[in-house]
């Protein structure tokens, strides 16, 4: 995996930080990329919780690159983006993959007994804004974040007992 990485607190109170990153389809450099965007998240003040959801957001969007766009090729090229401005945190990712917007596609129903479908959910969820920009050679995804997200307050429906 190869990255550039300007994270390190440069005097700005976190206000331009940013991280490049360019690995492979391999699901084992998912944690490295989400490390990075976690950690980014921390530096620029958003709160473990939400740093944590901005890593579930990236881990899930790479495991759907990988399984839909790159049907589990381990060797296509994938690139991150992720740059702190002003409140908010702007995620980019790029693949070369099938080009098949997930955003056109009819979602199922999420259902807990079968794997698979919550990668969607969680970003609509915890992202402020969700983009897919078909491109002729693969698809763009666009997120943004602020600092002011309004906290999910999920509560568990299962009946006990």
């Amino acid at each position: 995996m190869s990255s550039t990485a300007s994270i390190c607190g440069n005097g700005d109170g976190g206000a331009n930080r940013a991280i490049h990153l360019e690995f492979t389809s391999d699901p084992a450099n998912i944690a490295t990329a989400r490390k990075a965007v976690e950690t980014l998240g921390c530096q620029c003040g958003f709160d473990e919780g939400s740093w944590g959801e901005l890593g579930l957001v990236v881990n899930e969007a790479l495991a759907n690159i990988i399984r839909h766009a790159y049907q589990e090729d381990k060797t296509q090229p994938i690139d991150l983006e992720a740059r702190f401005s002003g409140d908010e945190l702007h995620i980019q990712l790029r693949d070369w993959g099938n080009g098949v917007n997930p955003a056109a596609m009819m979602m199922r129903p999420h259902d807990p007994l079968r794997p698979g479908g919550l990668g969607l959910i969680c970003l609509r969820q915890f992202m402020d804004s969700v983009e897919y920009l078909p491109q002729p050679d693969g698809m763009i995804l666009k997120m943004s974040r602020r600092l002011s997200h309004p906290r999910c307050q999920c509560s568990d429906t299962r009946s006990v007992g």
